[in-house]
């Protein structure tokens, strides 16, 4: 049950990157990031008889957690908003490598032959996208002068540093919710932790002054990723409650939605080389698959 959780987890995700993408089109980061997590919270209200009761020490780590989250997600949200939506998907697989690294060191998961071979499968992916001869062509003859190459070489690899880091985080926060629900209840980490990102994200608003839109509030694609960051997570939270989950099958598990940013980059962003890309996340899967076993 808790790995059909985890499935349906990835699932979402690929289709909240779409809405991200889409969301972004008309609005900055930080004016989709407040909103969409102030309505997450707003749409958390009912919940409030059952979210009490927690200690000092819980409530300190879920206000780290979503720290972790508030910088991870800016980050995240910056290098979707420039970078190709099926790329992305790819990139943020390698949440997979630190994720694994964590579970092992931190909560001593044994790292089986399946596993290591799993996560071996998803390095392949991720450098076969990143060295894929004929990108690097059709880059170079789009740009007329050695300078412009470079220029778009590195406004690429700034965004792609970004996805990375943010993955980094998403998987510190991934550590985190395991830890947590073994201390709490689904319920009372979805509500607080939401709540604490929405706090984060005005009280930078206010120190910044960024102007956010009205028109903001009335965008469907935002509303759209505060129903399914919710849904989303409350599978995620009741799976991480499983005593016999584990983070490093849970991460793998999670990376299915990349098949859904592929597919959304070719059919609704119309990108180009998406064979190349559905190349690499297939020796994703099969990392998956071998994880799973």
């Amino acid at each position: 049950m808790w790995m059909l959780l985890v499935l349906s987890y990835g699932i979402i995700k690929g289709i909240r990157e779409i809405c991200k993408k889409k969301a972004l089109d008309k609005y900055s980061v930080i004016e989709v990031l407040t909103v969409y997590t102030v309505l997450s919270t707003l749409l958390l209200l009912p919940t409030i008889p059952d979210v009490g009761g927690l200690g000092t020490n819980q409530y300190l780590g879920i206000a780290f957690k979503s720290f972790v989250l508030f910088i991870g997600w800016i980050m995240g949200f910056k290098a979707i908003k420039h970078l190709p939506i099926s790329m992305y998907g790819v990139l943020d697989l390698s949440r997979v490598l630190f994720a694994t690294f964590l579970a092992i060191t931190v909560l001593h998961e044994e790292p089986t032959v399946t596993k290591t071979l799993g996560t071996v499968f998803v390095c392949a992916g991720l450098l076969f996208l990143k060295f894929n001869p004929s990108a690097i062509k059709d880059s170079a003859a789009r740009t007329n002068t050695l300078t412009d190459i470079s220029i778009a070489k590195g406004s690429t690899a700034w965004y792609v540093a970004l996805a990375l880091i943010s993955c980094v985080l998403n998987a510190v926060s991934g550590l985190l919710d395991k830890i947590l629900m073994g201390t709490m209840t689904s319920t009372q980490l979805q509500f607080w932790y939401t709540l604490f990102l929405s706090i984060y994200y005005c009280l930078y608003v206010l120190i910044t002054r960024t102007r956010i839109s009205k028109a903001v509030w009335k965008n469907g694609w935002v509303w759209l990723l505060a129903i399914l960051l919710l849904v989303m997570d409350k599978a995620l939270f009741i799976a991480n409650a499983d005593p016999d989950s584990q983070v490093t099958i849970m991460t793998l598990i999670k990376q299915s939605g990349v098949i859904v940013t592929i597919l959304a980059g070719k059919l609704i962003f119309k990108e180009k080389d998406i064979i190349h890309k559905l190349i690499c996340a297939a020796i994703i899967i099969v990392g998956i698959i071998l994880g799973v076993l």
